[in-house]
């Protein structure tokens, strides 16, 4: 039965070996009876402005070699990564993109808003999956969905690492886009190098300017930011949300 691969199963301890990209995980839930299976990454997380974005993936069946240098996206240059998506797109059976904005997370609560976009992409699919591989130990998808937690998935797993590639280079996309959209000099924020993540560039802006409307504003940052402090918004209640998971 499929159901019993699920839930927390990592092995106590870390695997000496190095991490390969491959179809290990995949093959153990299609013994179990999956036919159909999507691996789930996200990505903007811990930035300070923009959406947060998940990714869900299909491969194809019959485990196709997967693109040279495949692997988890963090540890890919910008080029690289741009090469493996443009290739991904058209390897992989099918895949989706789910989001949740920055106005979304400063309502909700990250916990909420990542559970929404990754149910946004799962629900996109043209199938939906039995089962669902998940990087880390943390299932935040929650109810209604088959889900298998896997330590270091976006570096152990293909569909997981196709989904951290796509995922990644279409939020980059997305907040590179942004220079120029405001009344604010949003180039000064340097959103194309550092996609709302912290940097020294995107710090100094942000004291001199203030957040753009792209901004988290329930975010830690506008503690450290007198001038703008009375802009932060009240984060929701995290506690009562991880009841909903």
């Amino acid at each position: 039965m499929v159901e019993a691969l699920f839930g927390d199963e990592a092995p106590p301890g870390r695997d000496p070996r190095p991490y390969i990209t491959c179809y290990d995980i995949e093959r153990s839930l299609a013994t179990a009876g999956a036919r159909c299976i999507a691996g789930v990454d996200e990505v903007g997380r811990g930035a300070w402005a923009g959406p947060v974005t998940v990714c869900a993936v299909i491969v194809r069946a019959g485990y196709p070699e997967p693109p040279a240098g495949l692997t988890d996206s963090k540890l890919l240059s910008s080029p690289r990564r741009e090469a493996i998506a443009g290739e991904l797109l058209d390897w992989v059976e099918a895949y989706a993109i789910g989001e949740a904005d920055h106005a979304e997370i400063d309502s909700a609560g990250m916990t909420l808003a990542l559970r929404r976009a990754a149910t946004r992409a799962l629900e996109r699919l043209p199938r939906r999956p039995d089962a669902v591989v998940l990087d880390g130990t943390h299932d935040y998808i929650g109810h209604g969905w088959p889900v298998r937690c896997e330590v270091k998935a976006d570096l152990r797993s293909v569909s997981v690492a196709a989904a951290s590639v796509i995922a990644k280079v279409h939020r980059d996309r997305f907040m590179a886009a942004l220079t120029g959209l405001t009344g604010q000099q949003t180039d000064r924020f340097a959103f194309a190098e550092n996609a709302g993540y912290p940097s020294p560039v995107h710090k100094e802006a942000l004291a001199a300017l203030g957040p753009t409307p792209y901004h988290r504003l329930s975010w830690a940052y506008l503690d450290e930011l007198p001038r703008w402090r009375h802009l932060k918004k009240q984060r929701p209640d995290i506690e009562g949300q991880l009841t909903l998971l």
